[in-house]
């Protein structure tokens, strides 16, 4: 006699750089699944309201859905088991501490499906918050590209401009902002004033 293993969930992640169209894929995907008829929560982090009140998600070209913001992993976890919901999705999830891991597992564990977006690279050009380990044990990676607003090639980097000029390497890590402060850069056009020691 086989045994059957029971309905395992998965784990998408949706990455690149700033207006590379993460919000708008994930919004995408959570759309698909409501019209699915499946249960669906929206959560991001609290502060990550720059382009939106903290009740939806909304992408740089303006699509939208609603959203729960949250400050603490454990509140995700807790409203999915609280409303049986079966599709997770969390925006810029890079924002959130090391803990989100560990929220994330044990939702994939319970059979669910959790879809994240966020910047794999931070302004500086290194790996991202928990972006690194989540990535490490996605199901499904989608890395999309932006275009370089320098030279019009792929851009796979986030420029933070302070004043019109990049960004130091030992400025704070986290600046919510849009157009007036980041712009997408490809590798030869994206600067910063030292490499991070590997």
């Amino acid at each position: 006699m086989t045994l059957k293993a029971p309905h395992a969930g998965t784990l998408e992640v949706i990455c690149g750089p700033m207006f590379s169209g993460k919000s708008e894929e994930l919004i995408r995907r959570l759309r698909r699944a409501k019209i699915a008829r499946q249960s669906v929560a929206v959560f991001k982090h609290a502060f990550d309201v720059e382009r939106s009140d903290s009740e939806e998600v909304v992408s740089h070209s303006g699509i939208r859905i609603d959203a729960y913001a949250i400050h603490n992993p454990q509140e995700v976890a807790q409203y999915a088991r609280e409303h049986d919901i079966c599709v997770i999705g969390i925006d810029e999830v890079q924002f959130f501490p090391q803990e989100i891991i560990a929220t994330i597992c044990a939702l994939v564990d319970s059979g669910r499906r959790v879809i994240v977006g966020g910047l794999d690279l931070d302004f500086r050009g290194v790996p991202f918050g928990p972006m690194p380990t989540l990535l490490a044990i996605a199901d499904k990676i989608t890395k999309l590209r932006a275009i370089c607003t320098e030279c019009g090639q792929d851009a796979h980097f986030s420029q933070r401009l302070v004043n019109g000029h990049p960004a130091r390497f030992d400025d704070p890590i986290v600046m919510v902002g849009a157009q007036e402060a980041y712009q997408a850069r490809c590798r030869g056009c994206f600067s910063i004033d030292r490499t991070p020691n590997w």
